[in-house]
Protein backbone atom coordinates (compact mmCIF):
# COMPACT_ATOMS: atom_id res chain seq x y z
CA UNK A 1 0.00 0.00 0.00
CA UNK A 2 1.24 3.62 -1.16
CA UNK A 3 0.47 6.53 0.89
CA UNK A 4 0.19 9.33 -1.35
CA UNK A 5 0.08 12.96 -0.02
CA UNK A 6 -3.37 15.01 -1.16
CA UNK A 7 -1.24 17.54 -2.87
CA UNK A 8 0.42 15.10 -4.87
CA UNK A 9 -0.64 15.02 -8.40
CA UNK A 10 -1.19 11.57 -10.60
CA UNK A 11 -0.83 11.15 -14.29
CA UNK A 12 -1.97 7.98 -16.20
CA UNK A 13 -0.26 7.40 -19.03
CA UNK A 14 -2.73 6.55 -21.80
CA UNK A 15 -2.00 3.36 -24.15
CA UNK A 16 1.27 0.66 -23.49
CA UNK A 17 4.42 1.31 -22.35
CA UNK A 18 7.45 -0.99 -22.84
CA UNK A 19 7.72 -2.25 -19.21
CA UNK A 20 11.41 -3.21 -19.82
CA UNK A 21 11.76 0.41 -19.11
CA UNK A 22 13.72 1.55 -15.98
CA UNK A 23 14.82 4.56 -14.18
CA UNK A 24 15.32 6.63 -16.88
CA UNK A 25 13.54 5.12 -19.52
CA UNK A 26 10.34 6.33 -18.02
CA UNK A 27 11.72 9.65 -17.14
CA UNK A 28 12.73 10.36 -20.42
CA UNK A 29 9.10 9.45 -21.73
CA UNK A 30 7.66 11.35 -19.22
CA UNK A 31 9.65 14.28 -20.50
CA UNK A 32 9.68 13.50 -24.75
CA UNK A 33 6.48 12.02 -24.63
CA UNK A 34 4.02 13.65 -22.24
CA UNK A 35 5.64 16.76 -21.65
CA UNK A 36 5.79 17.13 -18.27
CA UNK A 37 8.59 17.35 -15.88
CA UNK A 38 9.57 14.16 -13.79
CA UNK A 39 11.23 15.62 -11.44
CA UNK A 40 7.96 18.13 -10.83
CA UNK A 41 7.08 15.70 -7.57
CA UNK A 42 3.98 14.54 -9.32
CA UNK A 43 3.31 10.31 -9.59
CA UNK A 44 3.57 8.81 -13.18
CA UNK A 45 1.36 5.57 -13.50
CA UNK A 46 2.25 3.06 -16.80
CA UNK A 47 1.12 -0.44 -18.06
CA UNK A 48 2.31 -3.02 -20.38
CA UNK A 49 0.53 -4.55 -22.97
CA UNK A 50 0.33 -7.26 -20.20
CA UNK A 51 -2.49 -5.95 -17.76
CA UNK A 52 -1.21 -7.27 -14.73
CA UNK A 53 1.57 -5.30 -14.13
CA UNK A 54 1.85 -1.41 -13.44
CA UNK A 55 4.80 0.62 -12.46
CA UNK A 56 4.73 4.68 -10.66
CA UNK A 57 7.86 6.85 -11.20
CA UNK A 58 8.11 9.77 -8.78
CA UNK A 59 10.60 12.20 -7.47
CA UNK A 60 11.15 12.13 -3.84
CA UNK A 61 12.96 15.22 -3.49
CA UNK A 62 16.37 13.46 -3.66
CA UNK A 63 15.60 11.20 -6.21
CA UNK A 64 13.85 9.27 -8.87
CA UNK A 65 11.97 6.68 -7.51
CA UNK A 66 10.06 3.52 -9.48
CA UNK A 67 7.63 1.18 -7.99
CA UNK A 68 6.67 -1.77 -9.84
CA UNK A 69 3.38 -3.82 -9.20
CA UNK A 70 1.86 -6.97 -10.59
CA UNK A 71 -1.18 -8.47 -9.62
CA UNK A 72 -1.43 -11.92 -9.35
CA UNK A 73 -5.44 -12.31 -10.02
CA UNK A 74 -7.14 -9.65 -12.25
CA UNK A 75 -5.89 -6.60 -14.07
CA UNK A 76 -5.24 -3.25 -13.72
CA UNK A 77 -8.36 -1.07 -15.13
CA UNK A 78 -6.91 1.36 -17.70
CA UNK A 79 -8.80 3.45 -20.54
CA UNK A 80 -8.43 2.07 -23.79
CA UNK A 81 -7.54 5.41 -25.20
CA UNK A 82 -4.35 5.23 -26.44
CA UNK A 83 -3.70 9.02 -27.60
CA UNK A 84 0.27 9.25 -27.77
CA UNK A 85 1.48 11.71 -25.21
CA UNK A 86 -1.78 11.61 -23.33
CA UNK A 87 -2.82 11.33 -19.69
CA UNK A 88 -5.46 11.10 -16.94
CA UNK A 89 -5.14 12.93 -14.11
CA UNK A 90 -6.02 10.29 -11.25
CA UNK A 91 -6.58 11.52 -6.98
CA UNK A 92 -4.90 9.58 -4.40
CA UNK A 93 -7.58 7.26 -3.81
CA UNK A 94 -8.37 6.31 -7.49
CA UNK A 95 -4.20 5.44 -7.61
CA UNK A 96 -5.35 3.51 -4.10
CA UNK A 97 -7.78 1.61 -5.49
CA UNK A 98 -6.19 0.91 -8.96
CA UNK A 99 -3.19 -0.63 -6.99
CA UNK A 100 -5.65 -2.91 -5.37
CA UNK A 101 -7.35 -4.15 -8.68
CA UNK A 102 -10.45 -1.98 -8.15
CA UNK A 103 -12.26 -0.31 -10.62
CA UNK A 104 -11.34 3.07 -9.62
CA UNK A 105 -13.77 4.71 -12.72
CA UNK A 106 -16.76 3.02 -11.28
CA UNK A 107 -16.11 2.28 -7.68
CA UNK A 108 -18.96 0.65 -5.65
CA UNK A 109 -19.91 1.34 -2.04
CA UNK A 110 -21.26 -1.73 -0.25
CA UNK A 111 -22.59 -0.38 2.16
CA UNK A 112 -25.33 2.60 3.20
CA UNK A 113 -26.52 3.83 5.84
CA UNK A 114 -30.40 3.53 6.04
CA UNK A 115 -30.78 6.36 9.10
CA UNK A 116 -29.03 8.95 11.49
CA UNK A 117 -28.61 7.45 14.73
Amino acid sequence: MMIVPSNVKVHMALGVTDMRKGLDGLATLVQETLRKDPFCGHIFAFRGRRTNMVKLLFWDGTGLCLFSKRIDRGYFVWPRMSVEGGTIPLSPAQLAMLLEGIDWRHPERVWKPQKAG
